[in-house]
């Protein structure tokens, strides 16, 4: 039984919410500036709270209450739901299918479903800090980089493809003023998600992971500006090549919906704690369509290209995605891999469709 609901989440009838026992799962963004309370204290005044299950790191110290908290990290073990009626989930990913939360939510449902656990589920929906644009391949999870929908709408489609039968009830992102007033990265979805500019850089930025470039892990721009020691061979590269900038159209790394400034920063902590690092700040001109995952790849491919030193070993799994990593490679031009990543982004929009709840459908840069 599924259910679309517009009302806020402490105004549904239920009786499983009024009479039964009550687990919570959220992180940080699960705070109500009109209550001045997280979810899980909301609930513990309203209802029979028995448990909170909280991502980890969401929360430090004690969180006041005589109620187990259960830190996790992709999963929920079923033992820990058995004696659920009903499970309130408030989370906010990062609108790619790189985040823990997605996975989360997957193998939550999946234990639920091959369990055959009595007990309901309300996801409390939030906007996607990404917004509605969508980015790559679906890869073997059937899921882009950037997907465009937002969490309510990703439990929507895992819980029809999954053809799960325990009762799932989603409280719309506009049920409540607060939701349209507050921009969703008000409260980080986890620590590296600093501001309104990440959700343009997230989906393709995420691919350093897989590289020894460092994302700006430690710093106070990360996914905003990548980086290595051993990236300074690059400072000269424009004046060898007859180029007048990072910003000249004929530059590998040329982008006409960003600024490139050639950067130094030294992370606090991560891969290259204490050591300066030489490489690029992106700078995003508002009101751009931006395709992250495009730029990102190109950006990778420069690095392969231009830096013997760097290493990807990570990368295949980050992309999930054969005739992409032919192109970090060398093995095919940039021609064939964007004809290829606009036929899935238009896979991609056609499946999505039916499992949107709002007005606005996710889109594509053409």
């Amino acid at each position: 039984m599924f259910s679309f609901r517009t009302t806020p989440f402490f105004e549904q009838p239920d009786l499983t919410l009024q009479k039964g026992r009550i687990a919570v799962l959220c992180n940080q963004v699960a705070w109500h500036p009109d209550y001045g309370e997280y979810l899980f204290e909301t609930v513990a005044r309203k209802m029979n709270l028995v448990r909170i299950f909280t991502p980890e790191h969401s929360f430090y110290g004690p969180v006041g209450l005589d109620v187990p908290l259960i830190e996790i990290s992709t999963s929920i073990r079923r033992e820990d739901l058995e004696d659920v009626d009903g499970l309130v989930i408030e989370l906010q990913d990062a609108g790619s299918r790189y985040s823990n939360s997605t996975r989360l939510l997957f193998n939550l449902f999946k234990t639920i479903k091959d369990a055959e656990l009595p007990l309901s589920v309300y996801i409390i929906d939030r906007q996607n800090p990404s917004g509605r644009q969508i980015e790559g391949t679906m890869g073997s999870i059937g899921l882009p980089q950037r997907h465009g929908l937002t969490y309510g709408e990703l439990a929507n489609m895992i819980y029809g493809e999954m053809n799960a039968k325990f009762p799932l009830h989603i409280i719309s992102a506009s049920a409540e003023q607060v939701n349209k007033e507050l921009m969703p990265w008000t409260i980080p979805p986890f620590t590296d998600f600093a501001g309104l500019f990440v959700g343009h850089f997230y989906s393709g930025q995420c691919l350093w992971m897989g590289t020894n470039v460092s994302y700006g892990h430690g710093t106070t721009r990360p996914f905003e500006q990548f980086g290595a020691p051993w990236m300074e061979s690059l400072a000269d590269y424009n004046s060898r090549h007859g180029l007048s900038g990072w910003n000249d159209p004929d530059n590998p790394l040329y982008s006409k919906e960003v600024y490139i400034r050639w950067t130094r920063f030294v992370p606090a902590y991560g891969i290259y704690a204490g050591q300066a690092c030489f490489g690029f700040q992106l700078i995003y001109t508002p009101g751009e369509s931006y395709h992250a995952l495009i730029h990102a790849l190109r950006a990778i491919r420069f690095v392969h290209d231009e830096c013997p030193e760097f290493s990807f070993d990570g990368m295949e799994k980050m992309l999930d995605d054969e005739v992409i990593m032919c192109y970090v490679n060398g093995e095919i031009d940039w021609e064939t891999t964007r004809e290829y990543l606009k036929q899935e982004e238009q896979k991609w929009l056609r499946k999505s469709k039916k499992y949107t709840l709002y007005e606005e459908d996710p889109w594509r840069v053409k």
